[in-house]
């Protein structure tokens, strides 16, 4: 199994030890970067890749994990920062605490994947049998939404330039599931899916508009708790939303749901990265906006948009980034692979020049060398099991936080 990248500069500068570089990094960050924070559901289980649920007894025993329905995984946050050496260490430390948490309870680990790989989709183990939320969410869509998955916050205070960021990145969202399926497999079969938890999660409600103002996005959540189509604020579930602590009135973020899991912090950062690099070049040119300069035809445009948004979303979790899809400006198609690297050469000048560009600079490793999804279906191929694949990738990733806690967390901290 190809080994993980590492963080590394731009093919243009000379390659440095890591935690000199971050230190040097540290130094040029600016007041510009945006404030960035994850939501984390990662599965438990063996280190043979049986997925086991201990969720009520995580959150019961350890500080900052909470319980998911399904006690099968588990979810922990890292608070809002704008420096990514720091957003490592808190992406490293709650795994780290959490393995030699699993290990007072026997032989059980961190499992990756964004799919029940190994598990049962047949039953689903509440984690809080008296929870009526958890309740309507099992009789409602059943295993289908028992996945892990990674959720990026950005933070944007001003509400309308939010919307226009969510209109941008719901239109851009596949390419952001392409770079992070991690979901080929469940109940240990290959199921022709890259990200089978996309494909199977229930997009709820099935039609969410592109919100023109926050005044549409506040009278359209209204419309949809009064008619029942939402069950409350939090069940909007599509590839991108905004959201705040007093939704749909106070935002202050865009929250990007389309991810798979990302075990490698490395390589989420990069698609962070990414992601804030593109919402930065959007507010120095207020025109990017998918409303305003698509060429689609006017007429329909807004909801040809999210047609074409969803076809691409459906293409890239089959087949990630060797999926077609079409371009929102002109309707060209296009591999996602091409259109992430067209995206990283126009966008890696603005994250260099914010300080953040060593940062982005794996998403070059994740195009040559696959997604978690490719290079698990590689192995496939060649003849390994699903159990196999899961064992390689458990120790690969305990190692990994292992080794990026000792080289980064701890100097970054001083």
């Amino acid at each position: 199994m190809l080994m993980p990248a590492g963080l590394h500069r731009h093919s243009s500068e000379r390659t440095e030890d890591r935690p000199v570089l971050l230190s040097k990094l540290s130094q040029r960050e600016t007041a510009v970067s945006l404030s960035k924070g994850f939501e984390v559901e990662i599965y438990t289980g063996t280190p043979t890749g049986e997925i086991i649920g201990f969720s009520d007894r995580i959150v019961a025993d350890l500080h900052g994990f909470v319980r998911e329905p399904d006690a099968r995984n588990v979810e922990y946050t890292t608070p809002p920062l704008n420096r990514y050496e720091q957003l490592l260490c808190e992406l490293v430390r709650p795994r780290q605490t959490l393995r030699n948490y699993l290990t007072t309870l026997g032989d059980y680990t961190l499992i990756p994947g964004s799919t029940l790989s190994s598990g049962d989709t047949q039953r689903f183990y509440r984690s809080d049998p008296h929870n009526p939320y958890h309740a309507y969410i099992e009789d409602t869509y059943h295993t289908d939404v028992v996945t892990a998955s990674i959720h990026i916050n950005i933070g944007i205070s001003d509400p309308e330039l939010l919307m226009q960021a969510c209109r941008l990145i719901r239109l851009e969202a596949p390419l952001y599931l392409a770079l992070t399926a991690s979901s080929p497999f469940l109940d240990n079969q290959a199921t022709g899916y890259h990200s089978t938890r996309w494909h199977l999660f229930p997009q709820t409600p099935s039609s969410v508009p592109l919100f023109t103002s926050h005044q549409h996005h506040i009278d359209w959540m209204e419309a949809q708790l009064a008619a029942g189509t939402m069950h409350n604020v939090r069940h909007l579930w599509n590839s991108v939303r905004p959201n705040g602590d007093r939704r749909p009135y106070c935002l202050n973020r865009l929250e990007l749901r389309i991810c798979d899991l990302v075990i490698n912090p490395l390589h989420l950062l990069a698609i962070t990265a990414l992601l804030e690099a593109r919402l930065l070049q959007m507010m120095a040119d207020p025109s990017l906006d998918p409303l305003k300069i698509s060429q689609l035809p006017a007429a329909n445009r807004a909801e040809d948009l999210v047609q074409l948004a969803m076809a691409n979303e459906q293409a890239v979790a089959r087949q990630s980034l060797d999926a077609t899809v079409h371009h929102w400006v002109d309707g060209r198609a296009i591999t996602a692979k091409h259109w992430i690297q067209d995206l990283y050469e126009t966008l890696w000048p603005i994250a260099h020049q914010q300080g953040f560009g060593c940062f982005l600079t794996p998403i070059q490793a994740i195009l040559e060398q696959g997604n978690e999804a490719q290079q698990w279906l590689a192995l496939h191929e060649q003849g390994q099991s699903v159990q196999e694949i899961l064992e390689i990738a458990i120790q690969t990733a305990a190692e990994q936080d292992h080794r990026l806690a000792e080289e980064l967390c701890l100097p970054c901290m001083a």
